[in-house]
C-alpha cells in the first residue's frame, strides 16, 4: 500500500493506493497521523480513488480517524470510491458520520465554503 499526501489550507488530502487489509491497516493510521501533525492540519480528506480492496480494519482506520478529529473540531472527507468501497463503508453505516464527496477537489472545495454549482442540461 502506498499513500500520498497533499495539502490545501489547512486540509490534508490522503491518496491512497492499493488494499487496505489487517496488514496494511497500522501502517496508514500511522503515516496519517503523522502527516497530520507535520502538516498542521485540521481537517483530513481520505481519497480511496486507489483503493480495491478494503475489510473491517479499513473501516476501524476511517472511524478512528473520525474520531481523533471529533475530539479537535476537525471535519473528515471521504472521496473516490469504487462501487465495493461505497457498499462497505455505506453498510458499516460509515457515511452516517462522514460525508462523501465523488473527488477530491470536490471535497476540498465543499470544506472551504468553495463548492461549484453543478448543472445538468
Amino acid at each position: 500500500m502506498e499513500v500520498i499526501f497533499r495539502v490545501s489550507e489547512n486540509i490534508l488530502i490522503a491518496c491512497i493506493k492499493g488494499d487496505i487489509d489487517h496488514h496494511g491497516a497500522a501502517p496508514l493510521r500511522n503515516s496519517v497521523d503523522k502527516a497530520m501533525k507535520a502538516f498542521r492540519c485540521k481537517n483530513l480528506i481520505l481519497d480511496f480513488s486507489g483503493v480495491s480492496f478494503m475489510d473491517s480494519a479499513g473501516i476501524g482506520v476511517v472511524l478512528g480517524r473520525y474520531k481523533r478529529l471529533s475530539k479537535t473540531s476537525g471535519n473528515i472527507y471521504i472521496s473516490g470510491c469504487s462501487l465495493y468501497i461505497e457498499k462497505l463503508l455505506s453498510m458499516a453505516g460509515v457515511f452516517t458520520l462522514i460525508s462523501k464527496a465523488d473527488t477530491y477537489d470536490e471535497a476540498v472545495s465543499i470544506m472551504t465554503g468553495r463548492e461549484q454549482l453543478r448543472m445538468e442540461v
